[in-house]
């Protein structure tokens, strides 16, 4: 579902300069995968992120997504590729204050050119055990219940892959156990799940880590016996 051949990317420092965020990074993710990328903060994990989620475009190398080199399309090609196969989940939930859990999720879903979108944001809510809070609003709802819609809001539109950059990170450990739950059983479900963390236990739960320093991809393993988030929670 992914390959990114030889990414590099450089910034250009306002004062003059350049910084080195990624370095010949080569990555094959396939479709169904839940993948952890580890990396501590200025290691390049954010910007691998970005330039997976059509964020941002690399200087160098190639990205392919579900076999198109998604990097040379015009501008309102890649919004709508963004719009329509990718969902995303952040370490702030960004969610509007004065609007319901309801309104919140189906935000996306103004930019959709689906011909019904009845129900949708209902389903998702439903898909992250919020059912009975559907119409409250962000102030009254835990942090971590603020993130489960966050991530209702990514499903939405329903899209083959799904990227969370540190989404565990402003939760307490009950609260990131059900998170990291929900992704999870959307895995099971078939989804593709791409985890960027800095926390290792966060990462046991995935089923592939791929460790980043200073660029560059230092390793990429399989995790033999994944740690069971719902389990864990009991």
């Amino acid at each position: 579902m992914i390959e990114l051949h030889g990414i590099s990317k450089t910034y250009t420092r306002p004062t003059g300069g350049t910084v080195q965020a990624l370095t010949d990074v080569s990555l094959q993710i396939k479709r169904g995968e839940f993948v952890a990328i580890v990396g501590s903060s200025g290691s390049g994990k954010s910007t691998l992120m970005n330039i997976l989620g059509l964020l941002d475009l690399p200087t160098q190398g190639r990205f392919l997504l579900g076999g198109q080199d998604v990097a040379t399309l015009p501008m309102n090609e890649q919004a709508r590729q963004r719009n329509q196969k990718i969902g995303f989940v952040f370490q702030t939930f960004h969610l509007l204050p004065r609007t319901t859990a309801l309104e919140n999720v189906e935000l996306p879903l103004l930019y959709s050119d689906r011909a019904s979108i009845k129900g949708l944001g209902k389903r998702a809510l439903e898909a992250v055990s919020l059912a009975d809070r559907v119409y409250h609003r962000p102030s009254e709802l835990s942090g971590g219940q603020q993130q489960r819609v966050a991530i209702a809001r990514a499903l939405v539109n329903e899209p083959e892959l799904l990227l969370a950059d540190e989404p565990t990170g402003n939760l307490d450990r009950g609260s990131a156990l059900e998170v990291m739950s929900i992704f999870q059983a959307l895995n099971r479900a078939g989804r593709t799940i791409v985890v960027v963390t800095h926390d290792q236990e966060i990462a046991n739960h995935c089923h592939r880590i791929a460790r980043i320093e200073c660029g560059r991809i230092v390793a990429d393993e399989r995790v033999a016996d994944p740690k069971s988030a719902l389990q864990e929670a009991i």
